[in-house]
């Protein structure tokens, strides 16, 4: 787990104009963006989504005064972009699959395990799966993943809770289809 303070420090010298900290800040925090959005998108977008991230980033950095960590700060703005990008591409048909992380992946349960996980974690409501992904695959806190996706840490709670039973129904009932629900409390 990186250093959040030492991250959010780079973050704020960045923002004064010090480049070996911009550097550093970018090496600190490209895999957790990247695994974020490839969770939220697709794996073939996580690149373009994650440089569209870091240059919305740029443009607020001077302006960023660490009241939150930088790591959850930038999330947040992968977040809005993953979002944005949704919105602009709701007419075309999303054909590519999550790519998990490779320390996520048991080799010995080969490729076609991997797919089905990525596959059941694709299928998750995506208020539900960006949470999941926050705390179990990033190991996000719940209150860094509230403040990402701007709801209270119960909401976070709670979709991560559902997108559990809805793996958990899924694989008990070996049916790929989503689970129904009254939905989620503000989302």
């Amino acid at each position: 787990m990186m250093d959040d303070a030492q991250v959010t420090a780079w973050a704020i010298d960045a923002g004064r104009g010090d480049r070996e900290a911009a550097a550093a800040f970018v090496r600190a925090t490209q895999t957790s963006v990247w695994r974020f959005l490839a969770a939220l998108t697709s794996a073939a977008e996580a690149d373009d989504l994650a440089q569209e991230t870091y240059l919305r980033a740029w443009r607020s950095l001077p302006s960023f005064a660490g009241r939150s960590s930088a790591r959850t700060w930038l999330l947040s703005i992968a977040r809005r972009v993953a979002v944005d990008n949704v919105r602009m591409a709701a007419t075309r048909p999303r054909t590519v699959a999550m790519t998990l992380p490779e320390d996520l992946v048991d080799v010995n349960g080969g490729f076609d395990q991997a797919i089905a996980v990525e596959q059941l974690v694709a299928a998750l409501r995506p208020e539900r799966r960006v949470a999941f992904v926050a705390t179990q695959l990033l190991g996000m806190s719940y209150e860094e993943a509230a403040e990402v996706c701007g709801c209270p840490v119960g909401t976070i709670r709670s979709r991560v809770a559902r997108a559990r039973e809805d793996l958990i129904e899924v694989l008990a009932t070996g049916s790929s289809r989503k689970r129904r629900g009254n939905g989620d409390a503000a989302g």
